[in-house]
C-alpha cells in the first residue's frame, strides 16, 4: 500500500479531530523497542555505533522467512541483522538488516535532504563531547550537511548536527550544554540509545493527529511556525539565507510523558522538495521502520482499524529474535514511514 494522499488523510482526520486525547485509547504506552535500518553493509554501519557510541552487540544472526515474508520480499528473500544497543539498554535499540536476493535497493531518501517529505529522516541520540564525536565520525567516513550548531529550546542549550553515513543513514547528535541529562534518562558513556525518530512531513497537523488521534499517543509539543530572527546555522541544513523567511513548524509526540519513544515531524513551509513516501519499503536502503511492543497485537490492530486507518500488513506470526516467536502487524504514517507493532506469540 502506498502512502496515504494529504486529502485522504486529511478526510480520514477529520472523523476524530473532535476526539479528545484522553478518550484516544492508546495503542501501547511503552517505547519503541527498536529502530530497524536497512543498509547495505552491516559490519560497515555498525562502526559508528560500536567504536564511536560504545554499542554492543545484542544478538546477530540470519533474518527468519517469517520476516521476509512481513516485510512482503519474494520466498528467496534472506539476509542477516545485528541488534546493537549501548550497556544496560534493553529498549531504544538499533537493528541493522541487510536483504539478500531481495530485488533493487534503491535509498528511501536519496540526498535526504530536510525539504524532502517521506520515510524516517534521521534517529536521535543524546552524545557526550560532541567535538570529538565529529572528529571521529569523519575518520569513519561519515559526514555532516552543517557544522555543529548551537540553538536553544526550552531552556535548554544545546549542540546538535545530524551525522550522515553509509546508505544514507542519519544520526542526529544532540547534547546539553547548560542542564544535566534528566535522571530518568538511561545512563550512557558516549552515545545513548536513540530516543526520537525525526520526520519530515507535508502536513504537520495531520501526522500530529494521526498519532494523537489514531494511535492515542501524548502531545509533547506542538509549536508554531518558526523563522530566525537573523541569518543563522540550523542542523536541518536550510539555506543561510532562507532561514529568516522560510518557516517550518514541529511536533513532538510519545506513548506517555518520559524520555524514550518519541516521534518528531517537521513540517518545512517556505521550502518545497521532492516527496519521497513511496520508497519507504525493504529493501530499499534507509531507516525503514520502528517497532512498538504492544500487550496483544489483534486488539490494537482492531483499535486502528475502529480508527478508520489502514492497514499495511495485517497480524501475522513472525520470529523476531532474541524475543522469539511474535505477532506483528504495521502501519504506514501519512508520509510512509512504517511503524510495527508486535506482541508475544499467543
Amino acid at each position: 500500500m502506498k502512502a496515504i494522499a494529504p486529502a485522504m488523510a486529511g478526510m480520514l482526520l477529520c472523523l476524530w479531530a473532535a476526539e479528545s486525547r484522553a478518550e484516544a485509547e492508546p495503542i501501547t504506552l511503552r517505547p519503541w523497542q527498536e529502530a530497524v535500518v536497512s543498509v547495505s553493509d552491516i559490519d560497515r554501519t555498525a562502526r559508528f555505533f560500536v567504536e564511536i557510541g560504545k554499542y554492543e552487540e545484542k544478538w546477530r544472526g540470519a533474518l527468519d522467512p517469517s520476516l521476509a515474508a512481513a516485510w512482503g520480499l519474494p520466498r528467496r528473500a534472506s539476509g542477516e541483522a545485528l541488534l546493537l544497543g549501548p550497556p544496560g539498554y534493553e529498549s531504544s535499540l538499533v537493528r541493522l538488516v541487510r536483504f539478500d536476493n531481495a530485488g533493487p535497493r534503491v535509498p528511501m531518501r536519496p540526498g535526504s535532504r530536510a525539504w524532502d517529505t517521506g520515510c524516517f529522516f534521521s534517529m536521535m541520540t543524546r552524545m557526550k563531547n560532541m567535538p570529538e564525536i565529529y572528529r571521529r565520525a569523519i575518520g569513519l567516513g561519515w559526514w555532516t550537511e552543517t557544522p555543529i550548531a548551537t540553538l536553544r529550546f526550552r531552556g535548554s542549550e544545546l549542540r546538535v548536527v545530524i551525522y550522515r553515513g553509509p546508505d544514507g543513514v542519519q544520526v542526529q547528535g544532540y547534547e546539553r550544554l547548560n542542564l544535566p541529562i534528566p535522571d530518568a534518562f538511561t545512563p550512557f558513556e558516549t552515545l545513548s540509545g536513540p530516543f526520537n525518530m525525526m520526520q519530515m512531513v507535508r502536513d504537520r497537523d495531520a501526522s500530529h493527529d494521526f498519532y494523537t488521534q489514531v494511535l492515542g499517543f501524548e502531545s509533547n509539543y506542538k509549536g508554531k511556525p518558526y523563522t530566525a530572527e537573523e541569518p543563522t546555522l540550523t542542523p536541518l541544513g536550510i539555506p543561510l539565507s532562507l532561514t529568516t523567511t522560510a518557516p517550518y513548524r514541529a511536533s513532538i509526540v510519545e506513548p506517555q510523558p518520559g524520555e524514550f519513544g518519541r516521534m518528531e515531524m517537521i513540517e518545512m513551509m517556505g521550502i518545497r522538495g521532492f516527496d519521497y513516501s513511496g520508497r519507504c519499503h525493504a529493501p530499499n536502503l534507509g531507516i525503514l521502520a520502528a517497532r512498538y511492543p504492544v500487550d496483544d497485537a489483534q486488539a490494537a490492530m482492531g483499535l486502528i482499524r475502529e480508527r478508520g486507518w489502514p492497514i499495511q500488513n495485517g497480524v501475522a506470526p513472525v520470529r523476531l529474535e532474541p524475543y522469539g516467536a511474535t505477532d506483528m502487524f504495521a502501519v504506514k504514517t501519512p508520509d510512509g514511514a512504517i511503524i510495527q507493532f508486535y506482541s508475544a506469540a499467543r
